[in-house]
């Protein structure tokens, strides 16, 4: 009967022990995530401060001023570059998203040789680096014999805007009611009418996402873009890493500020929409 009694103090010690080593993981997971998320994000926000620095020296604080937004805006070299980034963007999303809608309907809704190569093949641009899809890209286009410009920007900002339109838009395909097609042909409605009407509507959202985020990678990209581009074909980041070169201005960190805004929203709007479950 003493036993039990006598083990009680310690099993309240084991507890105790785990309670305070419990407390102290926890400390240490919080600490360190709020470590990493400054560590990511403090630069950023530095820069968005500093891009309304009235001074022209970026390490001091001369008052805030929009003195930058509006040089910005003025500089002809930089809109030319701002007009050829919205060009490619553009373009590339608009006839990616057309061709990575109709690969992820094949992928997911038909069976066919080769299927399986072509699912691999689909996620390369994803999963290899992009210096080595960049370079990849700049022998095609020497060994083709095709003039370097915007032209080539455009098709490799297609040719890896692909994959990732169509995995979004498979991932919208795989949670949709096949039931509500099923449904519009016992009405007889046939497969085009059945398309139209119901299975673009729900996959509406998805296509779009897949879009947004398309255009915020072309928008933003910088590697690949570089390798393909060639004279009188400057986009913006392109114009951006020129101008860094002979040092660091506000006016860099105005245009870095308005293309991190303008990124973070499209990404936001795509993951949004791709969130987006309900069914009308």
């Amino acid at each position: 009967m003493g036993a039990p009694a006598a083990s009680a103090p310690r099993l309240s010690g084991v507890a105790r022990h785990g309670s305070r080593l419990g407390r102290v993981m926890r400390a240490v997971t919080t600490g360190s995530g709020i470590f990493g998320f400054v560590f990511l994000y403090a630069p950023i926000v530095i820069l968005v401060i500093f891009s309304f620095n009235s001074s022209r020296f970026v390490s001091d604080w001369g008052g805030f001023s929009l003195r930058w937004y509006t040089k910005l805006f003025e500089d002809a070299a930089m809109m030319t570059a701002l007009k050829n980034s919205l060009l490619v963007a553009v373009v590339s999303t608009m006839i990616a998203t057309l061709f990575g809608t109709m690969t992820a309907l094949a992928m997911e809704r038909y069976e066919f040789f080769g299927k399986v190569g072509l699912d691999a093949l689909l996620y390369l641009p994803i999963i290899i680096p992009e210096i080595s899809m960049a370079v990849m890209l700049l022998l095609f286009f020497v060994l083709s014999r095709i003039q370097l410009g915007l032209t080539t920007i455009v098709i490799a900002h297609i040719a890896f805007n692909i994959s990732f339109v169509t995995v979004v838009v498979r991932a919208r395909l795989s949670g949709m009611d096949r039931r509500l097609e099923e449904a519009a042909q016992d009405l007889y409605a046939n497969e085009l009418k059945t398309f139209w009407h119901v299975t673009l509507p729900l996959l509406m959202p998805g296509i779009v996402a897949g879009a947004l985020l398309a255009f915020t990678l072309s928008l933003d990209d910088f590697v690949v873009t570089f390798f393909t581009a060639g004279v009188g074909s400057t986009t913006l980041p392109l114009r951006i890493y020129s101008m860094v070169k002979l040092g660091i201005t506000p006016e860099i960190n105005a245009v870095s500020t308005l293309m991190i805004a303008a990124s973070m929203t499209l990404v936001a709007l795509s993951l949004l929409l791709q969130r987006e479950k309900k069914q009308p």
